[in-house]
């Protein structure tokens, strides 16, 4: 449901070159999730397609597999990724809260995903990241990250304004203030 194939052919088709950019792919190693019975055929099929793209596009893109046995390294690594992404992608077909995103968020980085399921509530499009309607896009896709690209002071403000969002609604005190604001009202509205 991550479309990891859909993200490498966007950046591959829709990510000039002169650009400088370089897709990193990044996943967990298949061998260290119990939970997903389809992740070695979604590797399998990521890697082959890799293999397929022309030699220029081909070294544009790394794929990369985090390992999971060391849960401190598996964090070491994807913080390390998504702190010095240019932008970061998540491009799913179906999501619920998007970790990934409000952790790039947190960064300070742009973020461009697809609008389904939680990250519609968690992005506002154009202030906080971009948003793609279709998740099935390829091409708006890749005119999304391009825009970001090519932008490093629009990239800034969606940034600082998507680290500032995931302050305000989604860090677990926030949360903690809400459910006390809502205990609050539940007990003021009572009447015994």
């Amino acid at each position: 449901m991550k479309d990891m194939a859909g993200v490498m052919r966007a950046f591959a088709s829709g990510v000039d070159a002169a650009t400088g950019a370089h897709l990193v792919l990044a996943g967990p190693a298949v061998e260290g999730v119990d939970d997903d019975p389809e992740g070695l055929e979604v590797w399998d099929e990521t890697v082959e397609l890799w293999r397929s793209l022309a030699t220029p596009e081909r070294e544009r893109v790394q794929l990369v597999a985090v390992p999971m046995d060391d849960p401190q390294e598996n964090a070491l690594v994807v913080n390390a990724l998504q702190t010095h992404a240019a932008v970061v992608v998540q491009k799913s077909l179906a999501e619920g809260f998007g970790l990934t995103v409000a952790e790039a968020m947190w960064k300070s980085r742009p973020v461009v995903a697809s609008a389904v399921g939680g990250i519609a509530d968690q992005i506002v499009n154009g202030e906080s990241g971009l948003l793609l309607d279709d998740p099935r896009d390829l091409g708006r896709m890749g005119e999304l990250v391009s825009s970001v690209l090519a932008s490093p002071a629009e990239a800034a403000r969606l940034g600082a304004n998507a680290r500032r969002r995931v302050a305000e609604r989604f860090l677990p005190d926030r949360q903690l203030v809400q459910y006390a604001e809502l205990v609050e009202r539940l007990l003021a509205a009572d009447p015994a």
